[in-house]
């Protein structure tokens, strides 16, 4: 069970809930960094991964999630997202006591009634540091946009005013990577969410910016850890 709802309050942000079945689950790349509640870990800071993460649980257990876009993370934590890269950080490593104050928070909202008061305090978290950090830096939304639409590195650079190295280093503090590598993963978003819509993988190729369909299949297989024909599959029970 899995359900995404909107943030209000901090731009851009996506609420998610799951209660897990067991097993595993492949989490795709996707820019992003993610304050956490989990009913086994507790809080935690979900990195930007520059491949899939492999999620194992248990039956019951559960997830709340706040996911902010590329770009946003390190205002709210207060780090680079370099130094969050493929990692997944108890909040307390990040925040000391003031991590305790916010579980203490969510606690208390898992006792009441439904999850989603739990939920509401990660969005109030996320928007107060926001505004105490005088908001994200506009560079990354910029960036983030820019690259999404299909832009290449270097337009990129010369529509927001920065030089190749200058980007690159900027990148790393918002994104946890190269511009490259951000914009190989918001790729591979885009050709997914098309293929999910229906349209078959030559024309999702075409479409997205990729050689062929064989390139498109060897830069999903090498983010996602699969083929898009097995990403795509129905899940079986």
């Amino acid at each position: 069970m899995y359900r995404e709802w909107g943030a209000a309050g901090v731009p851009g942000a996506v609420l998610w809930g799951s209660v897990s079945g067991g097993g595993e689950t492949r989490v795709l790349p996707d820019g992003c960094l993610d304050l956490l509640w989990s009913s086994r870990s507790g809080l935690l800071v979900a990195g930007p991964d520059r491949t899939a993460h492999l999620s194992r649980s248990a039956p019951g257990d559960r997830w709340i999630g706040l996911r902010l876009p590329p770009g946003t993370g390190p205002a709210v934590f207060g780090v680079p997202a370099e130094e969050l890269r493929d990692r997944r950080v108890p909040l307390a490593d990040l925040w000391g006591r003031a991590a305790a104050e916010v579980t203490e928070r969510v606690e208390a909202a898992l006792a009441a009634p439904g999850a989603g008061s739990a939920a509401a305090v990660l969005t109030r978290v996320a928007r107060d540091r926001l505004r105490a950090a005088g908001g994200p830096d506009p560079v990354g939304a910029r960036v983030a946009a820019r690259l999404a639409a299909g832009a290449t590195v270097a337009a990129t650079a010369a529509e927001v005013g920065l030089g190749a190295r200058a980007l690159h280093r900027r990148s790393l503090t918002l994104f946890g990577y190269g511009p490259k590598t951000l914009a190989r993963i918001l790729r591979m978003r885009r050709a997914l969410d098309l293929a999910r819509a229906g349209a078959p993988l030559a024309e999702v190729a075409a479409r997205s910016g990729y050689a062929d369909q064989a390139h498109l299949t060897r830069e999903v297989r090498e983010l996602a850890g699969l083929p898009p024909s097995r990403l795509l599959a129905p899940a079986t029970a």
